[in-house]
């Protein structure tokens, strides 16, 4: 089905403010996958807050021109879904983590900070802790030393009763 300018205008600016919100856009060619893994694969992008779309390459192109990754208009070749998050590591951690378990969807590149990525950048990129994750080791860190300092105040509390009675 073909969209009329209204149509394509839209999906423009559709995809124009999700790259104004965005650290990090992936590329990936998604030939011969079928419904029903898509809809897995959209349902994970969702939980993550993750865009995911299938949109023709040259609405992308003028969606993406005067930003940090206009530099990856010569990689949007063939079919494709775009990824785009918010959060530097998500779109390249949902879209890596289905490319393991699915083979008909191939990374083909990414941008994150101004650069492009190939790849093997983006399979890096999505190894990296998601600020969530970060987030709750850093708060694991900070509380260990205060659980200790509480089984320690409770030992001498019972150590002090102990010698009372």
């Amino acid at each position: 089905m073909s969209l009329n300018l209204d149509d394509k205008k839209a999906v423009v600016a559709e995809v124009a403010e999700q790259i104004a919100k965005a650290q990090t856009v992936v590329l990936a060619e998604y030939n011969g996958i079928e419904v029903p893994k898509l809809t897995v694969l959209r349902s994970k992008a969702r939980e993550s807050g993750v865009y995911l779309r299938v949109v023709k390459n040259t609405l992308v192109r003028r969606a993406v021109a005067d930003t940090p990754f206009a530099s990856l208009a010569e990689h949007m070749t063939g079919p494709l879904i775009y990824s785009i998050s918010a959060d530097p590591v998500a779109a390249a951690k949902v879209l890596n983590e289905f490319a393991k378990t699915n083979d008909k969807l191939v990374l083909k590149a990414g941008s994150y900070a101004g650069k492009v990525l190939d790849k093997a950048a983006v399979q890096a990129l999505a190894s990296i802790p998601s600020r969530d994750e970060l987030l709750a080791r850093l708060l694991g860190v900070m509380q260990a030393p205060v659980s200790g300092f509480v089984g320690v105040v409770a030992a001498l509390a019972k150590q002090r009763e102990a010698e009372a009675a």
